[in-house]
């Protein structure tokens, strides 16, 4: 037997069958540098998935690594009670990073407790359990994040703390309105939020929660403006909206710093996780003073914002500035997606191709037309074969999601694309 398969019984014995891992001989990744990993048994491959888009900036990159030891050296923990300066100058710098204006920063484990506390501040702030959120949307695996989570298998409950609706996204693809032009497309969802609030709530919405572009929803990619639109009649009724920007912030899109700013608009809230900590377990929620101060009772998170995890997201967030990373991203994802481009026009499986800057979705279909999850499994196992590791999701399962470090050069994506193009061709 060998080690991965060893390790695989003893995973099966002790951790639960709900929680997946790819391939259908799942491999252990012990070593990484840049944008490369090494798996238990000596394997290579190129990583086009960065751990579901975390890696951010790479692997063992130098100022990030000192950092986390310099701060190791020193202590690893010491209770919120207390001041703790990087944890200081950390929400400093992402509240004027966020955009949002007198913004206020609150930190967290991960995307999902971010996204927990969001939802608190804005039912607070509103008075109201009332959410609208997004058909096909991901926002972790919290009590809370599950309730307003728009996809049956990531829904394991139907109890909820609030009372949600559901309102159209920017899936065209499998839409009543994707036959639509854009602004029609945009101008359709809109009149259907108008009525849904007529009709599918008291009145007293707290909060719309969105994704700029879904994740785990299979990088679905709404066009420019959408949410700008939507925005407008939340607007109207008082109602927040929070931007998700877990996996599209730090430059991801490649166009902009946050996925929100293709909107035209600035979030009232904004949660983020992920890559900000390249590695490291950190997330948070910026929010106006207003909204931040309007929690009427005590709240801290024991280890969010801890020394050791805003000291390595600090040096992790220098760097993204300092190399231009967002600029690379455009550049160096606009060559991936003119690459795969004539291969997706070539092969009728290929039913969409989409996303921004490093944030890929390859929508994979039957002959019919119909979500082909099996084939989007089957790519994944033979990007594997060939050295590359990429991601897969999508309301049905049939997406691919490519997704490496932002710190990628072009050599290594033409060198990944060849790797999935073999991989697509033989499936």
């Amino acid at each position: 037997m060998g080690k991965h398969a060893e390790l695989y019984e003893r995973h099966k014995a002790v951790l639960p069958g709900w929680s997946p891992v790819y391939y259908k001989e799942p491999i252990s990744i012990v070593d990484g540098d840049g944008r490369w990993v090494t798996d238990a048994e000596g394997n290579r491959y190129l990583d086009f998935f960065g751990g579901i888009l975390v890696t951010i900036s790479g692997y063992k990159i130098p100022e990030v690594v000192e950092a986390i030891k310099a701060q190791a050296d020193k202590m690893l923990h010491t209770s919120t009670l207390y001041l703790i300066e990087a944890q200081i100058e950390l929400a400093e710098r992402i509240a004027e990073l966020s955009g949002i204006p007198d913004a206020k920063v609150f930190f967290t484990n991960s995307g999902s407790e971010a996204n927990d506390a969001a939802l608190a501040l804005a039912t607070s702030y509103r008075n109201s359990n009332q959410i609208l959120a997004i058909r096909g949307s991901y926002h972790g695996k919290s009590h809370s994040a599950i309730a307003i989570t728009g996809q049956r298998i990531w829904s394991g409950t139907s109890f909820s703390p609030f009372q949600v609706t559901y309102v159209h996204s920017g899936y065209k693809l499998r839409s009543p309105f994707g036959h639509l032009n854009d602004d029609e497309f945009v101008a359709a969802c809109v009149a259907d939020l108008e009525d849904l609030l007529g009709v599918a709530t008291s009145g007293n919405v707290a909060a719309m929660i969105a994704e700029p572009i879904q994740g785990v929803g299979g990088f679905v990619t709404p066009p420019d403006g959408f949410f700008g639109a939507m925005k407008e009649v939340l607007d109207r009724e008082g109602i927040l909206f929070i931007s998700d920007e877990v996996q599209t912030g730090w430059g991801r899109t490649g166009e902009h710093f946050w996925g929100y700013q293709a909107h035209g608009i600035t979030p009232d809230l904004l949660t983020f996780a992920k890559g900000v900590g390249n590695g490291l377990s950190i997330g948070g929620v910026v929010a106006t003073a207003e909204i931040m101060e309007s929690y009427q009772a005590l709240g801290l998170s024991t280890f969010g914002g801890n020394p050791l995890a805003t000291a390595g997201a600090l040096a992790n967030i220098d760097y993204i500035l300092d190399n231009d990373l967002q600029t690379n991203s455009l550049k160096v994802g606009n060559r991936l997606m003119q690459n795969l481009v004539p291969v997706a026009e070539e092969l009728e499986m290929i039913a969409e191709l989409r996303g921004k800057g490093l944030m890929i979705g390859i929508e994979l279909v039957g002959p019919d037309g119909e979500p082909a999850a099996d084939k989007a499994s089957a790519v994944l196992e033979a990007a594997r074969e060939e050295g590359l590791l990429i991601g897969k999701g999508g309301l049905h399962g049939n997406a691919l999601r490519i997704a490496p470090a932002l710190s990628i050069t072009e050599d290594e994506a033409d060198e990944g694309f060849a790797r999935l193009e073999r991989a697509l061709r033989s499936v």
